[in-house]
């Protein structure tokens, strides 16, 4: 067992014994601050060395790299979104504008954007813009005790309830109100075993998402070769002018070719699309929309609704589990999924959705997997249609050419393709498991509720040059 996991464990595990029964109440204006009596608690300006908003730059191609509320996320910082201020200008911004290594550096702007917080990771010469505050406090405050703090039930509350401007959407932080928000300070020893605990969580979280990244990178790979070599690669090629190298033994059919001999087999929601009064929170038929259809996944964490009358109405448009949908607009347009049984009725939604219920000849999973290849997509953006958010039509959707290998073939492609699957969907759900954990130990640990001051935990370099 790694030092990690070992750590993980040892805190999800922790019975009553390690829990503090007492905690003091401290009281900041209207807001009251519990923790242990060891503990103790101050305003942020009480203990800030510099507290400043960025500056708004004339942005340029190259120069100077400038931070921007793009490249702070709560799993990480995405500096790929850096952009960047002339090199000549950013001689004559202040030294404030530029953070040093271990300043908390935090989003300002926006609902659901503001609050974002990480630690600065080092050295580098980069600018702040006018939509990020820098927060730099004296040694009584370890940062990613702070950014920890701030990612916190908490301190998100806080934050919103003490220290935002302006209506929803328009939202800004308040430099003055930050001085006054409420910051717990458990001695700094603590703060820094606190924040290890957290940040050996977010590695194990950001270990999982990049094999999870790997898997599916190792799946796209794969279908790109069984899609251009089959199951064999000493089978015979050919050569097919719409889809490039095939083996010899396939056929080369159109969407058409292969659809089913059964009403509505091809169809998208053009005709009856669903008004936005049709559509609830609740009701009878699951309605397919846009948004919902994935790339090989369908999205049900907001599922909208139809009534039984509705559905009764335009059950011509029903569709069923197991059946293939495309998408025929936004990115990767054409992509496509398979509709999961989690319900018993379904209907298109709206127009952009497409059904397709393929011939004996074709499985509808290899289906998905070919209208999610390369191949297929390739052809789709040679038809896209209109400004802005374009679109490939029923048509033209009907004329992309897919490969058909024997049926048997087809099977043993999909079984392969499903095994990724599964362990994507595995570490999916891991991860998702390691996020619930991360937020009940926040909870937890940045409370006092469960305390770290018994427990010999080794603090990670990372954490402890800016203890």
């Amino acid at each position: 067992m790694s030092e990690q996991d070992a750590t993980l464990e040892e805190f999800t595990e922790k019975d009553q014994s390690d829990q503090s029964d007492e905690l003091d109440q401290e009281q900041f204006g209207p807001f009251t601050l519990s923790t242990p009596g060891d503990w103790t608690a101050k305003r942020l300006g009480d203990i800030k060395t510099l507290i400043t908003r960025g500056k708004q730059p004339t942005y340029a191609d190259e120069g100077v790299p400038v931070i921007n509320q793009e490249c702070i996320y709560w799993d990480g910082w995405q500096f790929e979104n850096l952009r960047y201020l002339d090199a000549d200008v950013a001689q004559d911004w202040k030294e404030k504008y530029f953070p040093q290594d271990g300043d908390v550096i935090l989003n300002s702007t926006g609902q659901g954007t503001l609050g974002r917080a990480q630690v600065y990771p080092d050295e580098e010469r980069r600018a702040i813009d006018s939509h990020v505050t820098l927060l730099r406090t004296n040694d009584e405050l370890s940062p990613y005790f702070h950014r920890y703090f701030l990612e916190s039930h908490l301190g998100q509350a806080l934050l919103y309830s003490m220290c935002v401007n302006g209506s929803t959407g328009q939202i800004e932080l308040s430099k003055t109100r930050l001085d006054l928000q409420p910051i717990p300070l458990p001695p700094l020893e603590e703060q820094n075993k606190i924040a290890n605990v957290l940040y050996n969580v977010d590695q194990a979280i950001q270990k999982s998402e990049e094999i999870e990244s790997r898997i599916q990178r190792i799946k796209r790979g794969t279908v790109q070769d069984l899609l251009n070599h089959g199951l064999d690669n000493s089978d015979p090629q050919k050569k097919d002018p719409d889809l490039g190298t095939v083996p010899e033994h396939w056929d080369c059919v159109t969407i058409q070719d292969i659809i089913a001999d059964v009403e509505n087999a091809f169809t998208d929601g053009a005709r009856y699309a669903l008004s936005s009064d049709e559509i609830h929170e609740k009701g009878d038929a699951r309605a397919i929309l846009l948004e919902e259809v994935g790339e090989g996944e369908f999205n049900d964490s907001s599922p909208k609704f139809a009534t039984q009358e509705k559905y009764d109405e335009i059950t011509h448009r029903a569709i069923y589990p197991d059946e293939v949908v495309v998408a025929k607009m936004a990115e990767p347009v054409a992509r496509a999924c398979i509709v999961p049984d989690t319900y018993d009725q379904y209907l298109l939604g709206c127009a952009d959705v497409v059904r397709i219920v393929p011939n004996e000849d074709v499985d509808d999973h290899f289906l998905m997997y070919c209208l999610n290849s390369y191949k297929l997509w390739k052809q789709a953006v040679a038809h896209l249609r209109g400004t802005g958010r374009s679109r490939i039509n029923l048509e033209n959707i009907s004329d992309l050419k897919i490969p058909k290998p024997p049926l048997s073939e087809q099977r043993e492609i999909v079984e392969i393709l499903e095994a990724y699957d599964h362990r994507i969907e595995n570490e999916r759900e891991y991860c998702e498991q390691l996020k619930r954990i991360k937020q009940g130990l926040m909870q937890d640990l940045l409370s006092g509720t469960v305390r770290t001051t018994d427990t010999n935990i080794s603090v990670l370099d990372e954490v402890a040059k800016h203890g």
